[in-house]
């Protein structure tokens, strides 16, 4: 009799517990697809963002090359760093420990680039403005 009881006191924690395993399994597997699709969309932002800076500062270098200015040639240099910046970026490793002091880097770069040109750096993606921004 008294097992009986037991069965029946013990079954709200019995399935308390059943309940808690089955959704921390479905939680886990909830969890891991949404932290895919947020790093895959972060990861694209990054590398459209490296892509964008990529191709001003390869545009800018070729349209500044031929110039035997003083100032151009800072210009160039400057070009040339972000360049390298950009080229060392670690896209491969997302586990890279100083992915974001980098892109930190790179941004400040190229700010600074586009203040050497004369450049608003602060353009915009989306249908209301033609331009870019990150």
């Amino acid at each position: 009799m008294a097992d009986l009881f037991d069965g029946i006191v013990m079954a709200e924690q019995r399935f308390h517990g059943e309940g808690f395993q089955e959704g921390l399994a479905e939680g886990s597997h909830a969890g891991l697809a949404e932290g895919r699709r947020h790093g895959a969309l972060h990861g694209a932002r990054v590398g459209s963002e490296i892509g964008c800076y990529h191709g001003f500062a390869l545009t800018w270098h070729c349209l500044l090359q031929k110039s035997t200015d003083e100032k151009n040639r800072k210009k160039i240099k400057a070009l040339d760093s972000l360049i390298g910046m950009i080229q060392k970026f670690p896209y491969e490793d997302p586990t890279y420990d100083k992915l974001q002091e980098d892109l930190e880097k790179i941004r400040g770069k190229f700010k600074q680039v586009c203040s050497m040109l004369n450049i608003q750096s602060d353009f915009r993606i989306g249908p209301e403005r033609s331009s870019l921004t990150f």
